[in-house]
């Protein structure tokens, strides 16, 4: 929850000024250093000593917590990067005189959003797949089960490998392509558990009333089988989050300017 708000709680802009009897927002908007009684027209840049003392002239300006983004050079630091814990960093900066701490706020939340959106997903579609599987079983379900074995059998981290070389590494472009495969944990088990409830006797009583299939499957066999698929989703998420290291690892991760764990906890 506290990553979620990263740019209240660290970062090298104001999140409120008071200038001149206005208020002003420069972390969601982009003022130029004119606004401010400055001499340039581009954005103002306020970790500069002058625009600070233009700005506390007329108003005042209230920081974050931690006074740098992920992306903040420390110009001041005063000693040789990477520096140890202190007062000002309070987990250090890395070997460019960034601070560790505001990377870490805004890595674990890239990172852990990408994981829970690809749980979502794959939650959809291997519940899906695994619904239609075990409901109507027969030749459709041996057929799908033939066909996840052989997917399942590809190497994962070569075709992860090529497809990012082929395409731009992006947050949706590595989503999509983790997608391929992640949905495959969960669709064994709501299949054993769609087999195990589609002869039950209120399955049965269901279609005696008239019920559609679709409404037998998710209204009715579904909530059976959440017990076996909720304990599923931690590992997905884990799995999530660890391929995404992975991948930055390889050189293969996000591009520079979203830092993730990553890009952040390199080898060595």
């Amino acid at each position: 929850m506290v990553s979620l708000f990263a740019e209240v709680v660290a970062n090298d802009k104001p999140y409120l000024v008071r200038f001149d009897g206005e208020f002003y927002f420069p972390a969601l908007v982009a003022y130029p250093e004119t606004t401010f009684g400055g001499d340039f027209p581009t954005e103002a840049d306020y970790t500069d000593p002058f625009v600070q003392e233009l700005i506390e002239k007329q108003g005042w300006i209230a920081w974050p917590i931690v006074r740098f983004s992920y992306d903040t050079i420390d110009r001041e630091l005063g000693k040789t990067a990477p520096s140890a814990p202190d007062a000002r960093h309070w987990f250090g900066t890395d070997d460019q005189a960034r601070d560790v701490f505001a990377r870490l706020l805004y890595g674990f939340r890239l990172s852990v959003l990408f994981g829970l959106i690809l749980t979502i997903l794959s939650s959809i579609v291997g519940v899906a797949a695994g619904a239609v599987q075990g409901f109507y079983g027969g030749w459709l379900d041996l057929l799908f089960q033939r066909f996840i074995e052989i997917w399942a059998g590809m190497p994962q981290l070569y075709i992860l490998i090529i497809m990012s070389s082929i395409l731009v590494p992006g947050f949706w472009v590595l989503l999509g392509i983790l997608l391929l495969f992640s949905w495959l944990a969960l669709v064994g088990v709501v299949r054993a558990e769609f087999l195990r409830a589609r002869n039950l006797d209120f399955v049965r009583a269901a279609r005696a009333l008239g019920v559609g299939d679709v409404t037998i499957m998710f209204r009715h066999v579904l909530p059976n089988a959440m017990v076996a698929t909720v304990t599923m989703l931690p590992f997905i998420l884990t799995g999530g989050v660890t391929a995404l290291t992975s991948l930055d690892f390889l050189g293969l991760g996000l591009p520079p300017g979203s830092p993730s764990l990553g890009e952040i906890v390199e080898p060595g």
